[in-house]
């Protein structure tokens, strides 16, 4: 395996592939590993989600089935793009409008699963997703990076953590956005997520066989950082 190198250029054009569970802090490690290595964040979980807004905007929520198609949804001139805001966060917008805040609620969370399962969505998005990384650079989070969207991937990781640290660390973020709601309601959501990505049709979530297992239940942001980067440095 070798690292990317951009022409002209000595720097690593590392693409990275992590995936997971629901609330294991897949996109915090991600932003971490964007930040120290000068890559950038595709947060695709979050593209996902901009669909299902756009989805449930639309009335089109309800038109879900597994052989539904893009032009059905209204969704073939969807235009979906990340743009770095002043302090270098990576803000989501789609058709032109920033919906970073919008994407996150429990009403989201909801209904994300189902749209994930649609083959048409997954097919729209894992095109725009490939074309983001085909210059490498990039460090991407989701459920099927490291089998489908980036099977080349430079260095893989699978994220678990144990289902009560998922649930707490998930309330925790939601109260700190303003998202009323229960421990027993976002148990309940993770618990469902994980059934549903785990056994769906197309592109279900799992292992890579050459994906590195991160289990983070006891380790800090910065223990988790330090082992990834001595992964990073095993790179030949």
């Amino acid at each position: 395996m070798s690292l990317k190198e951009e022409e002209g250029s000595d720097t690593p054009r590392l693409n990275i592939a992590i995936d997971g569970y629901s609330a294991c802090g897949k996109s915090t490690l991600a932003k971490q590993l964007a930040q120290e290595l000068n890559l950038t964040y595709i947060d695709t979980g979050a593209m996902y989600r901009a669909i299902t807004l756009l989805l449930i905007r639309n009335g089109k929520i309800d038109d879900l089935s597994h052989n539904v198609t893009i032009k059905e949804l209204g969704l073939e001139l969807v235009d979906i793009n990340f743009e770095t805001d002043q302090h270098n966060n990576r803000i989501l917008h789609i058709n032109g409008e920033s919906v970073e805040n919008m994407i996150r609620s429990m009403n989201i969370a909801k209904h994300v699963s189902n749209v994930a399962e649609i083959p048409a969505i997954r097919k729209l998005l894992v095109q725009l997703q490939q074309k983001m990384a085909e210059n490498g650079g990039v460090v991407m989070d989701g459920r099927d990076i490291g089998t489908v969207v980036l099977p080349n991937a430079d260095l893989k990781i699978f994220m678990t953590a144990s289902p009560g640290i998922r649930a707490q660390r998930r309330l925790k973020q939601l109260e700190n956005q303003g998202v009323a709601t229960t421990l027993e309601e976002v148990k309940g959501n993770i618990t469902k997520r994980d059934h549903k990505d785990e056994n769906r049709l197309t592109d279900p979530l799992r292992k890579a066989d050459d994906a590195r297992v991160l289990d983070n239940s006891e380790l800090t942001h910065e223990e988790q950082l330090k082992l990834v980067m001595n992964w990073v440095h095993q790179i030949k």
